[in-house]
């Protein structure tokens, strides 16, 4: 029995080169500082709300990508799509509460934004992967 040579087009770490996962990254990075420097017991609640659905935008990019077929992938993309909105609404929500300062939800929101723009441009066109 042959071994197959591994494939190039699976390696995990290829999710890196992503622009949707750079940017959710760095959108989960910000929420993650942001809502520690902001911390009150009144906002524990959101801001634990914010940080889960920020963190799941970059998880369910890379959980998709690693699971090697397209349609897991744009499965996943959805999600993660889902997961921006809502970390995005609820950063707004946090500033409007005053639990986190307009400037940072502006940050979030731009980066979730372009986030969501990276995340709307591979579900249009998926990297080729198998089936």
């Amino acid at each position: 029995m042959r071994e197959r040579p591994a494939s190039r087009a699976f390696d995990v770490h290829k999710y890196q080169s992503l622009e949707a996962w750079k940017r959710a990254h760095r959108a989960a990075l910000v929420a993650h500082r942001a809502t520690d420097a902001a911390y009150h017991p009144k906002s524990r609640d959101l801001f634990n709300q914010i940080r889960r659905a920020a963190a799941s935008v970059e998880a369910n990019v890379v959980e998709g990508y690693a699971l090697g077929t397209t349609p897991q992938f744009i499965r996943h993309l959805r999600i993660a799509l889902g997961s921006a909105a809502e970390a995005e609404s609820l950063a707004r929500l946090a500033a409007e509460l005053g639990y986190l300062s307009m400037e940072t939800a502006h940050e979030l929101e731009g980066l979730l934004g372009g986030a969501m723009m990276a995340i709307r441009g591979l579900l249009r066109s998926p990297p080729a992967r198998k089936s």
